[in-house]
């Protein structure tokens, strides 16, 4: 993920300055193993993940990404990707919804299009309670908006502002969310596009519980319907649907998540470790670890984790020392990532056999949730497409 700030940026009153946030390596494996503690409890009720997001928030991670000029710290794209590491490597599903009020963090400093006093408010409630936020994009018929199309979600002016109307599905953190970002347009002849920001208990919005999915089963990824929901004039600054050219920073958010099924795919690591010490066969009568094949396939599990964390960290130091990265390799590192990260954890599954597959062992559940990071944008065609088409052309 890479922030970046304007080339001025004001000076913020001491009193101001939110407390700093410690994230050491001690720090977050202590947060790691709160989350870990009831991440099998969230799996099995797929309900809202509240326990591991005060966990979160008390160690003030939904503040990461907040800009200097509001009292925060600037976020390395390094930390990004070692604080989702850590989070996925607990409770991936506490981790999406947190990357997404970071991400919006990141975003809102790198280019603030929020209303200002409604920013700083944010900013303040965050240090109180839990703040969640996300970008709710995603329609059944449209699909992903990364992949083009106008949405059918419009937004109206109003005398007083903008009536919002539409039905979002797969709306991470849909329950808990105190800001929807809505992806919107309005019905002029050349729209206007963009995000509508809409507090959370606003009148008109209703939740369905759709989201019953193989894995982050507590992601509450549910649908959003918003009908004649109003928000004031400065709440929506849309721009023509003739000029919209998408997200510049995508490919760097997608680094950062891309990071929390590494962290999954860990987890798994640290099973299969645990399991082949104990796990002793009568006929062989020493633990499984003390094969060769065993420890073949523990290689092979560290070599997929290695290659998943030297690109993520590669890349992340790169952008941080402000290298010019081209984009085309940029939005290949989430599908390579996701790529060593899902045959880290098939391989620990094939070589445990049954009890991988059984429910009260957790690399069950840590198949079900890294198979969940191929479908986040960039989805693998849509990357291989761009590289290809590049590559093509030189």
């Amino acid at each position: 993920m890479t922030i970046e700030l304007g080339a001025t940026t004001p000076t913020v009153d001491a009193r101001s300055a939110l407390p700093p946030v410690d994230v050491t390596d001690d720090a977050l494996a202590a947060v790691t193993a709160q989350l870990a503690a009831t991440a099998e409890e969230h799996d099995r009720s797929a309900e809202f993940p509240w326990r591991g997001l005060r966990v979160v928030h008390g160690a003030g991670l939904l503040r990461l990404g907040i800009a200097p000029r509001y009292g925060g710290a600037d976020l390395s794209s390094v930390d990004s990707i070692r604080v989702f590491g850590a989070l996925g490597q607990g409770d991936p599903s506490v981790a999406l919804i947190t990357a997404m009020t970071v991400f919006q963090h990141a975003l809102q400093s790198k280019d603030p299009w929020w209303p200002d006093e409604l920013y700083r408010k944010v900013v303040r409630d965050s240090l109180e309670q839990p703040v969640l936020i996300n970008a709710i994009r995603a329609e059944h018929e449209l699909g992903a908006p990364v992949r083009g199309g106008l949405p059918a979600t419009t937004i109206r002016r109003t005398a007083s502002g903008w009536v919002l109307n539409g039905h979002k599905g797969y709306a991470t953190g849909s329950e808990g969310l105190s800001y929807h970002l809505v992806w919107a347009a309005t019905d002029d002849a050349d729209p206007l596009q963009g995000h509508a920001i809409v507090p959370g208990d606003s009148p008109g919005i209703r939740i369905e519980r759709t989201w019953d999915h193989l894995g982050l089963r507590a992601s509450s990824t549910h649908d959003a319907i918003y009908t004649d929901v109003e928000i004031p004039a400065e709440n929506f600054q849309g721009a023509p649907a003739s000029e919209h050219r998408g997200d510049a920073a995508f490919a760097g958010v997608a680094l950062g998540a891309s990071a929390l099924y590494v962290g999954v795919a860990r987890a798994a690591r640290d099973f299969f470790a645990r399991f082949a010490q104990e796990r002793v066969p009568t006929g062989l009568g020493r633990p499984i670890a003390t094969t060769e094949r065993i420890q073949a396939v523990a290689g092979e599990i560290e070599a997929q984790l290695v290659l998943a964390e030297e690109l993520a960290f590669g890349l992340g130091r790169r952008i941080d020392a402000g290298e010019s990265i081209p984009p085309q390799r940029l939005v290949l590192a989430k599908p390579l990532i996701v790529r060593a990260a899902v045959t880290a954890v098939q391989t620990a599954v094939a070589a445990i056999g049954n009890p991988a597959l059984t429910r009260h062992n957790p690399l069950e559940r840590h198949l079900r949730d890294v198979l969940c990071a191929r479908v986040h944008p960039p989805q693998e065609d849509t990357a291989l497409l761009v590289a290809g088409r590049h590559a093509l052309a030189r």
